[in-house]
């Protein structure tokens, strides 16, 4: 059982900056690839970022390219999701998410395909 803490998230104004972190404990870390989504109040759970266990791919949602960079550190069992830029749209809960994957270059944007999630993090990005 793999738990997942999320941490980084406050209230900024736009434009601003922040970094968000997933501690992982309970598995091995570098078996997974990690996942970022956000959810807005009344709405569904949207993907943000992900990346392979080996850091070697990395997906975006389109509104968040070229703004966020979702990182990882298999060392420290943590991945990061460092937030450029921030819009008020980008208001949410953030939440980490690891699936456990044979494939060194795999991730996925589908919330369905992942094992674990954490309990959230709400980052609010005033106008």
């Amino acid at each position: 059982q793999v738990q997942l803490v999320e941490s980084g998230g406050g209230l900024v104004q736009a434009g601003d900056s922040l970094r968000l972190s997933c501690a992982a404990s309970g598995g091995t870390f570098s078996s997974y690839a990690m996942g970022w989504f956000r959810q807005s109040p009344g709405k569904e759970r949207k993907f943000a970022a992900a990346i392979s266990k080996s850091a070697g791919n990395t997906v975006y949602a389109d509104s968040v390219k070229g703004r966020f960079t979702i990182s990882r550190d298999n060392a420290k069992n943590t991945v990061y999701l460092q937030m450029n830029n921030l819009k008020p749209e980008d208001t949410a809960v953030y939440y980490c998410a690891a699936l456990k994957t044979a494939g060194l270059e795999y991730c996925t944007l589908d919330a369905n395909e992942y094992d674990y999630w954490g309990q959230g993090i709400q980052v609010t990005v005033a106008s």
